[in-house]
């Protein structure tokens, strides 16, 4: 391998490059506050399993490994260490025969000045295994198409399952993958790897056959809402800004006078290519969050690389606009540590905010309201106990899973509700209010089970229906269902609409550990619009709570 004119060997001054890279995000990982999701998945890692509500373990399992370092760098170390290996192994499968010390250098400027690659390297989200594994998987899939072997065979498995516990877009890499080469179809040791990655992947098959396919589920239908125009467009501004806006007119030209020079470099523009038209549609039916395409971020690189290196005008406008971009991130950097300007945003003022939240809770547990992320942050800040309640008209969570509420059964609580009928409202220095009431007997309701034979397919609006109902209270006291106290609830709703709920005139006592029986009568609303399809299911709404359904949900379409 050349060197440079400093003397300095390509490798070593790409290994140098790297950590410097690494350096600078280990400081970045150490000295900012925790994002919510971040604290969510720091949740996830006090009590490992083989998967999550809405994600694989790979996340969980980074995050726990750092746990001895403390802090927000113990959450994010095992992340920053990703980012070099994964920079490394692309250089490995797209660089030249015999690259130089320019090449290098061009090869780490581009990559320096995708703001994407910027943020998702220091921070703890499954975006950078998704990164990672996706670099490895590419690499045995080069290594595969070149040497039909049963060990390359074997690794190309096994890279796919590690896909596949990182982040479930992982199986998007692999299907444009093998699109881009339907040749690969004929080759019998390709099924043998698929059967290497499901074998490695029964744990997960089974954890998830055991929560009832909760994160199929999620992922397939959970996230689906209506048509907003305003969807696209930012999902596309969303890819220029995260691509670096000043490369796109070299990356369109690069792309159409470049060609493919061997099976990988066409299964990484197809993933590119595959990621961008099928996030665009689903744009369609619901927000698409800008780093789903992250892995495309491969594609760009290795367009503007080779386009780059083999044109001097194209080379000194990407190095300059390179650097240019890269002294900007820099400054992103330093406001995103020290926050020079009070920017209100959820990497600032955590400590603070959650401490004035502790210092009223006085070692109570808080049962917070609709975020997922927001008692795990509390909880990390604070190292106190605190419950996300989940809410029928946002989303349910890994917290479903979880019986922190029930521990706090019995004693007093501090429950998160809205302003009026508070007890108290905080300022919180992060911008937000904190508005509560307090509890001295809580008592949970969240796993009272409601259950039912099925409602009808399709109803009409004034049709009145009866349905049989067997409520199941698993708790170690006794509940009181009654319109006025814990009501219960039927629910009619659409994704991404706020449920419409109709309190029913059912009244009783639920023994602890048995059952109740009664017969919900009720007249299917009139306000309801004909020719839709509603999710309809039972939920106990009890005073201040949020709630998710103690019922099966059901789909009833009014005619």
């Amino acid at each position: 391998m050349n060197q440079n004119s400093s003397g300095i060997k390509p490798t070593t001054l790409l290994w140098l490059l790297l950590g410097g890279w690494w350096i600078v995000n280990l400081i970045q990982a150490g000295c900012t506050e925790l994002a919510n999701d971040e604290a969510y998945y720091y949740m996830f890692s006090r009590d490992l399993a083989w998967g999550y509500f809405d994600h694989p373990p790979m996340t969980a399992l980074l995050v726990r490994m750092g746990a001895f370092l403390g802090g927000e760098l113990g959450v994010r170390f095992f992340f920053t260490i990703l980012q070099p290996l994964y920079l490394w192994i692309l250089f490995q499968i797209i660089r030249p025969a015999h690259p130089t010390g320019q090449d290098v250098w061009l090869y780490f400027v581009i990559c320096a000045a995708l703001p994407v690659l910027q943020l998702y390297g220091f921070i703890a989200v499954p975006d950078a295994p998704l990164l990672l594994f996706s670099a490895l998987f590419l690499l045995c899939y080069k290594r595969f198409t070149e040497h039909n072997s049963w060990m390359n065979a074997l690794w190309l498995g096994v890279s796919v399952a590690a896909l596949a516990y990182s982040k479930y877009h992982g199986a998007l890499v692999v299907f444009f993958t093998l699109l881009s080469n339907p040749k690969i179809f004929r080759q019998p040791k390709l099924y043998a790897a698929g059967g290497i990655t499901l074998l490695l992947l029964i744990p997960h098959l089974m954890w998830q056959y055991e929560h009832d396919f909760a994160s199929i589920r999620y992922h397939l239908s959970g996230r689906n809402g209506f048509f907003r125009f305003n969807y696209i467009t930012e999902y596309i501004l969303n890819i220029f800004a995260i691509f670096n806006p000043l490369f796109f007119p070299l990356y369109v030209k690069s792309w159409i006078k470049s060609k493919s020079q061997n099976l990988t470099e066409r299964a990484i523009y197809s993933i590119t290519l595959g990621l961008i038209v099928f996030f665009l549609l689903s744009s369609i039916r619901g927000y698409v969050q800008p780093q789903w395409v992250i892995v495309s971020s491969f594609g760009f690189i290795l367009l503007l690389f080779h386009y780059a290196r083999r044109h001097p005008r194209t080379r000194k406008y990407t190095m300059i606009s390179g650097w240019i971009t890269i002294g900007l991130i820099v400054l992103v950097r330093l406001v995103m540590i020290f926050n020079p300007i009070g920017l209100r945003f959820e990497v600032f003022d955590n400590k603070s905010s959650y401490g004035a939240i502790a210092s009223v809770a006085e070692g109570r547990p808080v049962i917070f309201g609709g975020s997922y992320a927001i008692a795990a942050k509390y909880n990390f800040y604070t190292g106190q106990p605190a419950f996300s309640q989940p809410s029928i008209n946002y989303r349910t969570s890994q917290w479903q899973y979880m019986d922190t509420d029930t521990r706090a059964a019995g004693g007093p609580v501090l429950i998160e509700t809205g302003a009026e009928g508070a007890d108290s409202t905080l300022q919180l220095a992060n911008g937000r209010s904190f508005s509560y009431v307090v509890v001295d007997d809580f008592r949970p309701v969240r796993n009272v089970e409601v259950i039912y034979r099925s409602l009808p397919e399709e109803v009409k609006a004034g049709e009145k229906l009866s349905i049989p109902l067997t409520i199941f209270n698993p708790y170690d006291y006794d509940i009181e269902l009654s319109p006025e106290n814990n009501p219960l609830v039927l629910a009619w709703g659409r994704n991404k609409e706020v449920f419409r709920e109709y309190i029913l005139p059912i009244r009783g006592t639920i023994p602890s550990g048995s059952l109740l029986r009664r017969t919900a009568t009720f007249i299917v609303p009139q306000e309801l619009v004909s020719d839709r399809e509603y999710r309809v299911g039972f939920t106990i709404h009890p005073r201040y709570q949020g709630y998710w359904f103690n019922s099966k949900e059901s789909k009833v379409r009014v005619r």
